[in-house]
């Protein structure tokens, strides 16, 4: 099963002692294993790498920065952001472009599911979304 993962279920994990974080944790962790351990298929967009990346760029030195970078990529499989992705996102006239662009490249490289905590900005999304707890549910 292939299954896209959305930034905010890795900072879940990779945050985990942040307060915004600590009530996500457990399920987000268990995606991420079931990804580890090769359960499922796990996919990031390089878009959502450089996003990971801006967004914790205040806790990480260029050397951690490097280490979490090199950690994901044993983990997941990184997926090209293609110009297809961009075109396919413009025409979903969605109001937050970042998340059409996860839609879109889910579609192409053919996911099962999109793993996110904000489903409901996936609501028209050709790939169904779904919470770490509604997937985990369904195995």
């Amino acid at each position: 099963m292939k299954l896209l993962i959305d930034a905010n279920i890795l900072l879940d994990v990779m945050q985990k002692d942040s307060p915004n974080r600590q009530q996500f944790y457990n399920d987000s962790d268990r995606i991420w294993k079931l990804c580890e351990t090769k359960q499922v298929e796990g996919y990031v967009s390089t878009l959502t790498i450089a996003n990971l990346v801006y967004v914790m760029r205040k806790e990480l030195s260029p050397e951690k920065t490097n280490e979490v970078v090199g950690i994901l990529s044993l983990i997941f499989s990184f997926e090209k952001l293609s110009s297809i992705d961009i075109i396919n996102a413009s025409g979903m006239k969605w109001k937050d472009f970042e998340d059409a662009i996860q839609a879109a490249t889910a579609k192409r490289i053919r996911c099962n599911y999109i793993i996110t905590r904000n489903i409901r900005d996936f609501k028209d999304s050709p790939v169904p979304a779904l919470t770490p707890a509604e997937f985990l549910a369904r195995l």
